[in-house]
């Protein structure tokens, strides 16, 4: 039962699917707009996954040639990995904490003024993950590590939300959904330093080019040229050996082409589905406000935000890259070196674009996105002693969510004033 249950949680498509459901039965709706309604959202939701994967598998052989282009080695910030490496070890604290974490949350949710409901499944499984890992190494027991994992994420299901949730408001013009995303706090403090030096009244999504190059006006156009001019440099650098290797023996400039064009088909992709599925969701989730928790907003994923300002997400990230390379060869002096987790950076980097743009406009975007990739970086190579993940035998994985790194640095701080897991 504990299986079916963390299964299904995990699984943020049927959630949602099961959300929409409830909703719609809740608003008494005909059976033919409760069936339309529940499989559109578990499509759209669908389709923005299917998005997310096409970037990811275009973005990993270039994350390969980067690394091999410049010999770096270190770090790589990713989440999911890592935590899914130690199941084996901590298996049961980490199902047990999402399970009751979600709970917590819709309690929380059903009698304060924090109407926020989680229910982006994957970050709650790494952030259920993280808790198992460090108060495993603080050498609490199991059902320690279980009720204190569970309560300190429930909270953090509304907290992180409520923080974001003034931007959110800005971006959207509406106040019906939230950001569920263990990035929303860092990403959110970024677009405020985006906006400390920029002009909210030059919008990214209206820069004025000639007619000749009218075709810039294009989100996709644009982000495919400079995907394509990105993927052609870097494998510049990169030993024609290696190259051979990872592109499996096709010519190395049709190959840099493709896999950039692909990278912006699945923008276009997620895109679609976002919009698909934010049309169904939140009309949906008004069942759920009015008759199970008055009020209640879907905490949903990053990728929510990309269709209000796409030109901005293609800023974040490009300035979001820099930033972290900056730190990746500057950080022999740190810790450890960081090297740019590249899909980490498309979407918090993007995203930091996005909040950029809304209060800084298209100068805000530029910077909100370096400051994420800097301090990002920074965050994740000053906060790497504090969690030792070779006693698992995993190597060259950190964790990468802010706002969980920042939760770490908490617990970690306090298990040192009190002795604890020192």
């Amino acid at each position: 039962m504990l299986d079916i249950i963390v299964n299904v949680l995990s699984n943020p498509a049927i959630i949602l699917g099961i959300i929409a459901l409830v909703g719609l039965v809740a608003l008494r709706k005909t059976t033919s707009d409760v069936i339309k309604g529940t499989l559109k959202t578990i499509f759209g939701f669908i389709i923005l996954q299917q998005g997310s994967n096409i970037i990811v598998s275009a973005l990993v052989p270039f994350s390969t040639m980067f690394t091999e282009a410049f010999g770096l080695t270190g770090i790589v910030a990713e989440d999911n990995a890592l935590v899914a490496a130690v199941q084996t070890l901590l298996g049961k604290e980490t199902a047990l904490i999402l399970v009751f974490s979600f709970l917590i949350n819709l309690l929380i949710a059903r009698v304060t003024k924090w109407k926020y409901i989680f229910l982006t499944g994957h970050m709650m499984f790494s952030f259920a993950g993280t808790m198992a890992i460090v108060f495993n190494q603080m050498g609490l027991s199991s059902t320690m590590t279980i009720v204190l994992g569970s309560i300190i994420q429930g909270v953090s299901m509304v907290l992180f939300p409520a923080l974001s949730q003034p931007f959110v408001r800005k971006i959207t013009g509406k106040d019906d959904i939230a950001f569920g995303f263990w990035g929303s706090s860092w990403i959110s403090l970024s677009g405020w330093v985006g906006g400390l030096a920029g002009n909210k009244e030059k919008s990214s999504e209206d820069v004025k080019v000639p007619k000749t190059l009218d075709f810039l006006k294009d989100m996709s156009v644009l982000m495919g040229i400079v995907m394509i001019v990105i993927y052609l440099v870097t494998a510049l650098f990169v030993d024609k050996n290696v190259l051979a290797e990872i592109s499996g023996g096709q010519d190395i400039i049709q190959f840099s082409i493709m896999n950039a064009l692909t990278f912006v088909a699945g923008i276009l992709v997620l895109l679609q589905g976002v919009r698909m599925f934010l049309g169904e969701i939140v009309p949906a989730f008004k069942g759920i406000g009015e008759k199970i928790v008055p009020g209640a907003k879907p905490a949903l994923d990053v990728p929510i935000f990309f269709a209000f300002a796409p030109i901005a997400v293609t800023l974040g990230f490009l300035s979001a890259l820099v930033g972290s390379l900056l730190v990746t060869f500057i950080s022999t002096m740190l810790p450890v070196v960081v090297l740019p987790s590249v899909i980490g950076l498309f979407f918090m980097g993007g995203a930091a674009g996005v909040f950029g743009n809304a209060s800084g406009g298209r100068r805000g975007a530029i910077i909100s996105g370096f400051f994420l990739g800097v301090s990002w970086t920074l965050l994740v190579a000053l906060a790497y002693p504090l969690v030792d993940m070779n006693a698992y035998g995993v190597e060259g994985l950190w964790f990468a969510s802010p706002d969980a790194i920042i939760v770490v640095v908490i617990i970690r701080l306090i298990g040192l004033l009190f002795g604890i897991g020192i």
